[in-house]
């Protein structure tokens, strides 16, 4: 079975930084598109950042550009979300989610994937 367990979530005041993570297991697809979102109470599923199967970061929210950076180890089929400059807005339930394509698709709901979440409060 697939599982993805993120990690990294917390609390911080308003510029800080925090660095979650993400790590696949039972993935028998080679290059997977991995991404991260997240939610906030009362809103919907946002997509923040994906890479896909090439190593290449095919989104970034224009919320988050300039202070959040998506990595991944392929050979661990992990990825990583350093977040910096944080605002109170970035406060949210953060998932990773994994398609088994190297292509990344826009909506959620074609991930297969998903993590249990992290969460992450920023406060000002």
């Amino acid at each position: 079975d697939v599982q993805l367990v993120e990690s990294g979530g917390g609390s911080v005041q308003a510029e800080g930084s925090l660095k979650l993570s993400c790590v696949a297991s039972g993935i028998t697809y080679r290059d997977p598109c991995m991404g991260w979102f997240r939610q906030a109470p009362g809103k919907e599923r946002e997509r923040v950042a994906t890479m896909d199967g090439y190593g290449r970061t095919v989104y970034m929210a224009d919320s988050v550009k300039g202070r959040f950076t998506i990595t991944r180890d392929k050979e661990r089929h992990a990825l990583y979300l350093e977040m910096n400059s944080l605002k109170s807005s970035d406060t949210a339930m953060y998932y990773c989610a994994v398609r088994l394509n190297s292509g990344c698709p826009v909506f959620a709901k074609d991930f297969a994937y998903w993590g249990q979440g992290t969460q992450v409060t920023v406060s000002s």
